[in-house]
């Protein structure tokens, strides 16, 4: 952890401990995933106050038409007391066979029209006719536009952002007609670590799980701590929660120059995945991406040959979605694409 980290949190444990505890919050607030990305010129911002905006309940909008007539469709969905806006992407289908479903949460200082830029899974959704939903947090639940992954009332299945997304999962599949035997889950940063929250909270809904530069499930109980496990990792091993079931399949990148999340954490989320067991073998290669940082891939086999994790190390890499487009915020276009490897990760596999 670099100097600065130290100071950061240093001071919010001082505030904290000083009794000031809604300043400890506000720190770590801001520093909390602040980002890096590249600014971008200002655009001209259509009337919020138009008639998409002020429907009062859940709702549906088909407001853009894909390159190839998909569908790109802006809607909102309550649960509870949770209530959130989203994206989905709906290919083109001249038969209108079920289709797999991908739910895509996007990292902090993100939304899901700048999720769906970077990792561009729309263009690959015409071309491979696949559904993709795209959640959008709320900056009333999340100053910062983060899941929050860290809080324990988020990390249980029937409460909270959990239960929201996977009941949202569930209406979308209804709506559209989605294969509900092909759903997948994947994110970015805290939406990477939301990802792996629903892998473990839900793991009979969702086939496979893919995690960007994310966090283990459930060692954060607040943000003090969600701060320590990004910049340090998990301080025990003993009280490492494993995901149940045996664990879901996990596709997992991380880069080795990540200043914002420790790498060492990609390599505990592999662990959960594989729920204690050892692989019966793995398998490591090298290679180099088109855009010019090497990578390390490690696969872990199961008995029976199948891959039940799969590691991406990228050397040089930093924070950012890897192969993911310069025009979406947080993008890495010199490692491999992750957006391609995680879709063959995912799509070779159906819930029996």
């Amino acid at each position: 952890m670099n100097e600065t980290l130290k100071t950061i949190l240093a001071e919010a444990m001082r505030l904290g401990q000083d009794g000031h505890l809604h300043e400890a919050a506000a720190l770590i607030q801001r520093e909390l995933h602040l980002p890096h990305a590249t600014p971008k010129a200002p655009e001209s911002t259509p009337d919020r106050t138009d008639h998409n905006r002020v429907i009062d309940g859940d709702f549906e909008v088909i407001e853009d038409t894909g390159p190839k007539e998909g569908h790109f469709i802006h809607g909102r969905y309550s649960h509870g007391s949770e209530s959130r806006e989203y994206r989905v992407y709906v290919p083109a289908n001249a038969d209108h066979a079920a289709r797999p479903l991908i739910l895509m949460l996007h990292g902090c200082q993100q939304d899901a029209d700048d999720f769906a830029r970077l990792t561009r899974l729309n263009q690959l959704a015409d071309t491979l006719g696949f559904i993709v939903l795209y959640p959008a947090q709320s900056r009333a639940a999340n100053a910062a536009g983060c899941w929050n992954w860290f809080l324990p009332e988020h990390q249980r299945p029937d409460q909270g952002e959990a239960a929201l997304l996977a009941a949202l999962t569930h209406e979308i599949v209804a709506r559209h007609g989605a294969d509900p035997r092909r759903l997948y889950v994947a994110g970015l940063s805290a939406g990477g670590a939301m990802a792996l929250t629903l892998a473990a909270t839900y793991p009979e809904l969702f086939v496979a799980v893919g995690v960007h530069s994310g966090l283990p499930y459930g060692l954060a109980r607040d943000q003090l701590s969600a701060l320590t496990l990004m910049h340090q990792g998990p301080s025990a091993a003993g009280a490492m929660p494993m995901l149940s079931g045996g664990g879901v399949p996990v596709i997992v990148f991380q880069g080795d120059s990540d200043l914002r999340v420790n790498p060492v954490n990609a390599s505990w989320i592999i662990e959960q995945a594989l729920s204690g067991a050892d692989a019966a073998r793995t398998e490591r290669e090298q290679g180099r991406a088109s855009g010019g940082l090497d990578y390390t891939r490690t696969r872990y086999l199961g008995e029976d040959g199948s891959t039940r994790a799969e590691l991406w190390v990228v050397h040089g890499g930093g924070h950012g979605w890897f192969g993911g487009d310069p025009a979406g915020s947080f993008a890495e276009p010199r490692g491999p694409d992750a957006s391609h490897e995680m879709l063959r990760f995912f799509l070779s596999r159906a819930a029996v």
